[in-house]
């Protein structure tokens, strides 16, 4: 049994956030009370993808015991009730039928997957995915990694699959599920149901015994297994299941009063999107390439993945490994003083996945489509913004029309709310004010997530939404006239497939 503190009162919630990136990972220690919000980093670790006989995996036990030592700090700093995770989405990890891994998850950066999404369509129509799943087609998807994995012996000995918060959260507590808003992002969850679908696992030749049970974000998971306990220095401290995906958690932390706002959860990805009631699965969500998550409390995330802020990070990394004496501070100034707009590319193009170098991938794709070709750090740096601000751009708007939805605010969440340049361009290129911060959003939507199903009194989203603003103000950053982002929008739209915002 789990012990869960009656009524708290005015006594704060301690608990630790897991948050997880693909680049780096954090424990925060949280209080949540009535007009409280704190949160600390007590431990960060390098995260990424390791390269094995030409494949790309997680090393999920390391990052195992980074959350074992991240816990043990938040325990030594107080009292601790409670513990979350959230991560990325879509990887997983196979357990065979005593409960042991199968390996190490592989990245959805892994090159497994390609022309697996054309293999599946001939056998499932994409309209009929999307009319079950609502999923944007992404070719990392889990659906697609567990096709590509078909005749594997891990997969032939798997007796259950966990997404990796999941996973983790099997390892401190040994129980086993699978939390709604990561497993909506699989392709094999019926977002109308929320439950798994079995129909498509059997169409595909999927093992679908394997998908474990779901859970509800904000059920509790159970207690820390002794010897988690002992290695932390605090036994009996309950897991919840927190929003997993952490772009679930993300927007719990977005500071929003009612819902006429636009969310972009700005990070490695970008999420841009809705917060909406229901699944938006017409035809022209599909052919947009729009997705709907689960999010918490039954609400939908109706949104578009972004290449995001990898392509500014992937290239900073090339040039420093090329012996550049560069740093994001100067770059970006850099950026703020090169011309605007004269160089745009589509930021979501394929190329521009895997890791590698970013900056001769970026100058190959300006080439390709005849616009000026970025040389310096500074042009490079521009281009990717410029075209960041225009994919967001087009995306609010192609989900505000899809949806049939009017917005007048767009919050920018994550890391990326810290890039002044990026936030006002974003406001520049979508004509409306955007409100930047907090950073921390996944940490904090983790938390009250949390220390709601600890006992605190928070009831709902708007309860949440209304301390993150009492605790934490955005910066808020006004369009400024004059910039031609149709034009730009324009010049994008000759080059690419993708649908007009209008």
């Amino acid at each position: 049994m789990v012990e869960v503190p009656g009524e708290r009162g005015s006594t704060p919630v301690r608990v630790a956030a897991v948050d997880l990136g693909a680049t780096s990972g954090r424990v925060m220690a949280a209080e949540v009370g009535p007009d409280t919000l704190r949160i600390e980093e007590v431990h960060r670790f390098p995260n990424g993808g390791v390269q094995v006989r030409g494949s790309l995996f997680w090393d999920v036990v390391g990052i195992h015991r980074e959350v074992l030592a991240g816990l043990r700090n938040v325990a030594l700093g107080g009292r601790l009730d409670g513990i979350g995770i959230d991560s990325w989405a879509v990887d997983y990890g196979l357990l065979d039928r005593d409960g042991e891994l199968l390996g190490n998850p592989y990245s959805h950066r892994d090159a497994r997957t390609a022309g697996v999404p054309e293999r599946v369509a001939a056998i499932v129509d994409p309209a009929d995915l999307y009319a079950v799943s609502g999923l944007q087609e992404l070719p990392f998807n889990t659906v697609f990694q567990l096709v590509a994995a078909q005749g594997t012996a891990a997969l032939e000995s798997a007796a259950t699959l966990l997404l990796l918060p999941d996973l983790l959260t099997y390892w401190l507590t040994g129980e086993v599920g699978a939390e709604r808003t990561n497993a909506s992002t699989t392709g094999l969850y019926d977002v109308r149901s929320r439950e798994w679908s079995v129909d498509l696992a059997r169409r595909l030749s999927l093992p679908w015994a394997i998908l474990p049970g779901l859970r509800d974000p904000g059920s509790l998971v159970g207690p820390v297994l002794p010897a988690v306990g002992a290695a932390i220095g605090e036994p009996g401290v309950p897991v919840v299941a927190v929003g997993s995906h952490d772009t679930a958690s993300a927007v719990v932390g977005v500071p929003a009063e009612g819902d006429r706002f636009a969310y972009i959860s700005s990070g490695t990805w970008s999420l841009v999107g809705l917060e909406l009631g229901r699944p938006v699965l017409e035809e022209a969500a599909r052919l947009a390439n729009f997705t709907n998550e689960g999010g918490v409390d039954g609400t939908i995330r109706f949104l578009k993945n972004v290449m995001g802020l990898w392509v500014l990070s992937e290239s900073v990394r090339t040039w420093a490994a090329q012996g550049l004496a560069v740093d994001l501070p100067t770059l970006l100034a850099g950026a703020a003083q090169a011309t605007p707009l004269r160089t745009v590319v589509d930021i979501d193009d394929p190329s521009l996945l895997p890791p590698g170098d970013m900056p001769d991938r970026l100058r190959a794709l300006a080439r390709a489509a005849g616009e000026p070709v970025p040389e310096s750090p500074d042009e490079v740096v521009r281009t990717i913004l410029d075209s960041l601000a225009l994919a967001y751009r087009r995306n609010v708007r192609l989900a505000c029309e899809l949806a049939g939805h009017e917005i007048d605010v767009v919050h920018v969440v994550g890391g990326g709310s810290q890039n002044a340049l990026l936030c006002q361009l974003t406001a520049d290129a979508c004509g409306l004010p955007v409100l930047a911060g907090p950073a921390e959003a996944a940490a904090l939507g983790n938390a009250l997530v949390q220390a709601r199903a600890l006992g605190a009194d928070l009831p709902d989203l708007a309860a949440m939404r209304a301390l993150v603003r009492r605790t934490h103000e955005p910066v808020r950053y006004e369009p400024r006239p004059g910039q031609d982002w149709a034009g730009a929008e324009q010049r994008a739209r000759e080059r690419v497939d993708v649908p007009s915002s209008r």
